[in-house]
């Protein structure tokens, strides 16, 4: 079988990576990839939201499944236009997406279908984000967003009335994120532990995941601004099977029933990123896609055969699949370039990554990089992700900083607390 995975990113390398151990697999195509997936697809020039080319693409050389990785395509429509031409495509159609496309609608969604969320204003304008945040209704820290895509960095905490002020301005005047900041949502802030969960739906029926735990910030702590994600690790400790289910049951069923009911039926992955409070899991937002960089560091564990299972999503026959997984744990550390998530500079030697490339349970995958006379250069914010599996965090956290001090190039910067919360989770003395 001839497979296209659609995106440029770590996540892309990952997907094609895993699609390429399936003994049905004959051709891994990507497009337009990046350096690292040129060793396990052959790259394809086309960009990712040139939907009319890939689909001329994938009927040329006979592609019989398209898996898409970034979200843009799917907000505009890649699944129906390939659809519309007989080709079988995972992912949701554009109508679906918008959970995703507008945190708005996402938002609004939760509260028709009694989804545990953060209370919220919608704002249309400048002034009426200002008289929101005059108002004081949720007390600070508040949550001020951006509506539309804005590549996982729409989103500021606010620690004040000026941060607050701020950020309105930055996103709906200076129009930091485009026209994604045409309108924004102000809401409460949400104490408790972050988690992600994705499932895989056929419309009707859903199997999830491993849990995963995201690190938004670019410092340690959780500090300054969000990015697209510096670094993951899985299985999330504090989602065992009992919180697993309620997650389940509270907030993913409803949504791809809600979602059925509106004519929208989901077949794609759900992605959830979840607020863990006192009161139970709370849902952040959506995502119509594969997470990067959690993909990193669940589809390693997962034993089934990926194609096997985005097959019966597509087919719409997924009723009673189960994925099983390994016990070890995976972590995995994004080296990005200086000034990310800000401007940065790029196409500087990327030195260390050909002897990790060889190294057992290591998992190298490829984000922003480009290959020029057989050597990798930056050609992005998020370089690179250097992953490894473990039988345990301290082993993972370990192995994956020895591992990344072997890596260089000017500029490159990585926090260097991924997993911290795992260990604090464990070692927490109990109170029962």
């Amino acid at each position: 079988m001839n497979v296209l995975v659609v995106g440029s990113g770590g996540r892309e390398h990952c997907l094609a990576w895993k699609l390429g151990q399936s003994h049905r697999v004959s051709n891994i195509f990507c497009a337009p990839g990046n350096g690292g997936i040129a060793r396990h697809a052959e790259c394809v020039p086309i960009h990712a939201g040139d939907i009319k080319s890939l689909a001329e693409f994938a009927i040329a050389r006979n592609v019989e499944l398209t898996v898409v990785g970034p979200e843009a395509p799917l907000v505009a429509g890649i699944s129906d236009a390939f659809t519309a031409r007989g080709l079988r495509v995972f992912g949701p159609t554009g109508p679906a997406a918008l959970l995703e496309g507008s945190k708005i609608f996402a938002k609004e969604f939760m509260v028709r279908y009694g989804i545990p969320t953060s209370a919220f204003e919608v704002c249309d304008d400048r002034d009426g984000a200002m008289e929101v945040i005059r108002s004081l209704k949720f007390g600070y820290p508040l949550v001020i967003k951006a509506d539309g895509l804005a590549a996982g960095k729409g989103v500021i905490i606010a620690r004040n009335q000026k941060e607050a002020c701020d950020a309105v301005d930055l996103i709906m005047v200076k129009k930091a994120f485009g026209d994604a900041g045409d309108r924004i949502i102000i809401e409460q802030f949400l104490k408790g532990e972050e988690a992600s969960i994705m499932v895989l739906s056929d419309g009707t029926h859903f199997v999830s995941l491993a849990p995963s735990q995201d690190h938004k910030s670019i410092f340690e702590g959780g500090r300054g601004p969000n990015t697209g994600g510096m670094g993951a690790f899985s299985p999330s400790p504090l989602v065992n099977q009992q919180m697993s289910d309620k997650i389940s049951e509270e907030i993913i069923k409803p949504t791809i029933e809600g979602m059925r009911k509106e004519d929208r039926e989901y077949c794609g992955v759900l992605y959830a990123g979840l607020m863990l409070t006192r009161e139970g899991p709370m849902a952040l937002e959506f995502n119509v896609r594969f997470g990067d960089p959690e993909t990193q560091v669940v589809l390693p564990r997962m034993e089934d055969d990926l194609l096997e299972v985005l097959e019966a999503c597509v087919n719409g026959d997924l009723a009673g699949g189960e994925i099983s997984c390994t016990d070890r744990v995976c972590l995995s550390v994004i080296l990005a370039s200086a000034g990310y998530p800000g401007k940065y500079e790029k196409d500087f030697e990327i030195r260390g990554l050909r002897e990790l490339e060889k190294k057992e349970d290591v998992l190298i995958f490829h984000a922003g990089t480009a290959l020029a006379e057989d050597n990798y250069r930056t050609a992005g914010g998020r370089v690179v992700s250097v992953g490894v599996l473990a039988q345990d965090f301290e082993q993972a956290m370990g192995r994956a900083y020895r591992l990344v001090e072997t890596v260089s190039f000017e500029g490159m910067q990585y926090r260097k607390d991924i997993g911290m919360k795992a260990l604090q989770v464990k070692n927490k003395p109990r109170t029962d």
